[in-house]
């Protein structure tokens, strides 16, 4: 069990911060960023609990999506503490901010990156900044990433 979890603090921010950099519909879409698989609903999901994904058609109750999130952020909250051990005593902006980009990039992704490396070598305000370099889809540079970047290093300073 992840932060994620532990915390209503840490799960009230978790909703908070993913509905507004993600958005939140209650039925599915095609994803944004390749027009197209995969489909996409809620808060970010592209499938279910039980590890079907996300098809045309479906819809969702907002109590649907949350415990959705809640779930998901607990996996993710889960492999980011293990690669990167610091975010256990992190203030909770700063790890909302890791799993946030964890969230959105993959925790694999996540755990080899700058961001994950820099932390991990005490750098704080440097893995910060290296927020900003995700944000890329397609090879491309799309300004709600960038947005979304820039909110992401911002909860990642408080407190510095």
């Amino acid at each position: 069990m992840s932060r994620v979890k532990k915390s209503g603090a840490i799960a009230a921010l978790v909703m908070t911060t993913f509905v507004s950099v993600e958005g939140l519909k209650l039925y599915a879409y095609p994803d944004p960023a390749t027009k197209g698989y995969p489909w996409t609903a809620c808060v970010g999901e592209t499938r279910l609990s039980d590890g079907s994904p996300i098809r045309p058609g479906m819809s969702f109750t907002l109590d649907q999506c949350k415990a959705m999130l809640i779930a998901r952020a607990d996996e993710f909250g889960n492999a980011i503490e293990r690669c990167v051990p610091s975010l256990l005593e992190a203030p909770g902006p700063r790890y909302v901010a890791h799993l946030s980009l964890a969230y959105n990039i993959g925790p694999g992704a996540y755990c080899k990156s700058s961001v994950a490396r820099l932390q991990n070598a005490g750098h704080t305000r440097a893995s910060c900044d290296a927020f900003l370099k995700w944000n890329k889809a397609a090879g491309m540079v799309m300004r709600g990433l960038t947005r979304r970047r820039e909110h992401e290093r911002a909860m990642c300073l408080e407190g510095l």
